[in-house]
């Protein structure tokens, strides 16, 4: 049967698939339109299973913010073309939602299984990475910050002593502003307590061989790596680090600061940070 341009045109712009791919479709199903679309999806299913292995480096991370929950994922593909593609970043919002609507916490089939009629139709290998559900407690002040190109996001916590406090605007403020400084120095750990003893052994070790040919006494040496020791940790350290705002205080005399002016107790309840690739 002779099968009109027209035809071939509207199921293209449904599917995705190419002109020819259209017609032999449809050609096939003797003119059936929800037939070859059917059959172009079977087609494009078996394409993803084969693409499957290919590499995925490029990529967007997803953040979204409901109540007392937040959620924030990777989503990866294969160009950074499809990573900015409208319906890339569509269906990474989408997949977001739908894990707090459900309260899905790690990747599984179904929220794996929205990338699949993108990917057919795009023909890359995709894939929902990593997932992860964040818990906000009460009088707590939540903030979350991606960067422009898709590939940095955080998610800050702060736990105030009130609902006054949580609410304050120099505190909120203040919860962004973490976000933006861990997006911008991206800082290995939260805390010093965080640092594994090994590696400050590693770095001491490291210091003292650096030292030990100085015409100084023993205990001036032991001075000098403690001193370099403290520096390392504040560059390496968030709480260490001198604020993106202010570099003349550390994030933690900061945020002193913010909790004296606001009247209220703060504490960094939470920070999770992914970067596409991490």
């Amino acid at each position: 049967m002779e099968i009109k341009a027209s035809d071939v045109k509207a199921l293209r712009e449904k599917t995705g698939a190419g002109m020819m791919e259209c017609k032999k479709a449809l050609t096939e199903t003797n003119g059936d339109a929800a037939a070859a679309e059917k059959l172009l999806k079977e087609k494009g299913l078996a394409a993803v299973e084969k693409r499957a292995g290919r590499t995925t480096s490029e990529g967007r991370v997803f953040i979204k913010i409901e109540g007392k929950k937040a959620v924030i994922c990777e989503l990866t593909c294969e160009t950074d073309f499809v990573a900015k593609n409208e319906d890339f970043i569509k269906i990474g919002n989408d997949i977001a939602a739908k894990a707090l609507a459900k309260g899905f916490t790690s990747v599984n089939e179904e929220l794996s299984g929205m990338l699949l009629d993108l990917a057919t139709k795009i023909r890359e290998n995709m894939s929902l990475r990593r997932l992860e559900i964040i818990d906000i407690p009460e009088n707590a002040a939540v903030s979350s910050y991606v960067h422009s190109d898709g590939k940095t996001g955080v998610v800050v916590v702060l736990a105030a002593d009130s609902a006054a406090g949580t609410s304050n605007a120099e505190v909120q403020e203040f919860a962004h502003d973490c976000c933006l400084h861990i997006a911008a120095f991206l800082p290995a750990y939260i805390k010093r307590d965080d640092v594994d003893a090994a590696y400050i052994a590693e770095q001491t070790e490291i210091f003292t061989k650096q030292v030990a040919e100085l015409d100084k006494p023993e205990n001036v040496k032991e001075g000098i790596v403690q001193g370099k020791i403290n520096k390392h940790l504040a560059e390496i350290c968030f709480l260490d680090q001198p604020f993106v705002k202010d570099d003349k205080v550390s994030v933690a005399k900061k945020m002193e600061a913010v909790a004296k002016d606001a009247g209220t107790k703060l504490s960094l309840a939470k920070v999770v940070t992914y970067q596409l690739g991490a």
